[in-house]
């Protein structure tokens, strides 16, 4: 038997911003499950703003998404079929065969999870590559100490939100975040615990952060002029973990710098890049601790859906434009 359904496809590359002709939903047939393989209906798909870079045709630290083919990401759905003992239908699954409604694939590729305690979208959120990006950014890249005040931009994001939050679990005395809009800023200092909120939409970055430091510790998920207000504010021998940089990802020009990076010597500043794939080893620890708090209700996080593969275009797009708080979700 075969399966009749749905997937969307990278149409074209885009320049600059990405928009709706830049995708295709195809409809397609998969064959049932052979040997070792599962097939899986997706129930939530995960967009996040790395996805644009993929649609380059650049080299970079993942292989880009390859036109006339579906895209993919992070994805939760229930097995429907299995060839493999080790997953039986019923199963709630991770994997990473996302942007369409079906996937099959080795079983290998999908994880179970417990979805006994919290939703099954929430492994893509808090207890997913977010949550772990937010943690070994704290705790590998820029070691926050007890004690330190430490800065996250982007922080009403999918990563933002849970870094301020793990920084207070991991020392930290005061967290400030910026956000877009006065909505956004009070989530950040009524449920999320920040000590302080920058809306940066109602004046300069650099002015409101220069107000609240030294800072000890950036988290940087948008680059831009928040690095260079950071650079400014930052204390001597801080540290700065780039997780991102959304401001310069749609330019159809490079980016020029921060224009205080003479401050990095002075200040004898350390900067470090880090993808969160190169560190699976410490999942485990995250999963543990970050689970254990979720379980205490010292984590809260927030979901923005769309609703329907047709969406799908549409919820990524509007990551890039900041239109979610905490993480987007397109509900299936």
């Amino acid at each position: 038997m075969t399966t009749t359904t749905r997937e969307i496809h990278l149409a074209s590359r885009p320049q600059g911003w990405p928009t709706p002709d830049n995708f295709r939903t195809v409809e397609v047939e998969l064959d049932d499950p052979g040997p070792g393989e599962v097939l899986v209906r997706n129930t939530v798909l995960s967009v996040d703003p790395y996805m644009r870079g993929r649609m380059n045709d650049v080299k970079s630290y993942v292989p880009p998404f390859r036109l006339d083919a579906a895209l993919d990401g992070g994805a939760v759905g229930e097995v429907v079929a299995s060839g493999d003992d080790s997953l039986q239908p019923g199963d709630t699954v991770l994997h990473q065969l996302g942007w369409r409604e079906h996937a099959r694939g080795p079983a290998r590729a999908f994880r179970k999870v417990d979805v006994s305690q919290v939703p099954a979208s929430a492994y893509l959120g808090v207890l997913g590559m977010p949550g772990l990006t937010g943690y070994v950014g704290l705790t590998r890249i820029a070691e926050v100490r007890e004690g330190d005040t430490v800065f996250v931009s982007g922080a009403a994001g999918a990563v933002g939100s849970i870094a301020g939050q793990l920084a207070r679990k991991l020392g930290a005395t005061t967290v400030i975040g910026s956000a877009g809009g006065p909505e956004k800023v009070a989530w950040l200092t009524g449920e999320l615990g920040y000590d302080v909120g920058l809306d940066y939409k109602a004046g300069r970055i650099g002015r409101q952060l220069a107000e609240h430091g030294p800072v000890d510790v950036y988290f940087d998920n948008v680059g831009g002029d928040h690095l260079e207000a950071a650079i400014f504010s930052m204390a001597d021998f801080g540290r700065i973990a780039a997780c991102g940089m959304i401001a310069d990802y749609n330019a159809e020009a490079p980016a020029p710098g921060p224009r205080n990076l003479m401050m990095m010597i002075s200040k004898r500043l350390s900067l470090r890049g880090f993808i969160v794939t190169d560190h699976a080893d410490v999942a485990g620890e995250f999963y543990e601790r970050a689970g254990a708090w979720l379980a205490a209700g010292e984590l809260s996080y927030r979901e923005t859906f769309e609703d329907g593969l047709d969406r799908t275009v549409d919820a990524f797009l509007g990551v890039l434009s900041g239109a979610n708080t905490g993480k987007m979700l397109v509900r299936l």
